[in-house]
């Protein structure tokens, strides 16, 4: 297992990983196989989404601020539930397929740290499964 350390800058952001994750493919030489990519904080998460356009991750993240805004009528005291809702939606893991040593994205495809209570020092975990 491999761990990936990042600071996030904001309260509510997308940080791209994917050189990070793909490093840690390229550097087990790992040919085929599965690449878990789990977050283990219960108000961040971790998603795929293109990589292109910047306004993609934009768009993710008003859409989700609409959808649970942060100051609602919450009953969690800690004042960050709104940020325990995102990362239930976006989710904690993702599962990728490693062919020829490399991450299966498709063309636009990027691999994001989601943080929804930042900022603040967190972690990746990344499990690699060889077929």
């Amino acid at each position: 297992m491999e761990c990936i350390k990042i600071k996030t800058s904001k309260r509510n952001e997308l940080i791209d990983i994917t050189s990070e994750i793909q490093a840690i493919v390229s550097k087990s030489k790992i040919k085929e196989g599965i690449c878990v990519v789990y977050c283990p904080h219960t108000t961040a998460g971790i998603t795929i989404n293109e990589n292109a356009d910047p306004d993609v991750k934009s768009d993710i993240l008003n859409r989700l601020g609409a959808i649970v805004p942060e100051n609602e009528n919450y009953s969690h005291s800690e004042g960050n539930s709104d940020a325990h809702i995102k990362s239930a939606l976006i989710g904690n893991n993702q599962t990728l397929i490693v062919s020829d040593g490399k991450l299966q994205l498709g063309s636009w495809g990027g691999i994001f740290f989601s943080e929804f209570d930042g900022p603040r020092q967190r972690q990746v975990l990344v499990q690699l499964i060889k077929q």
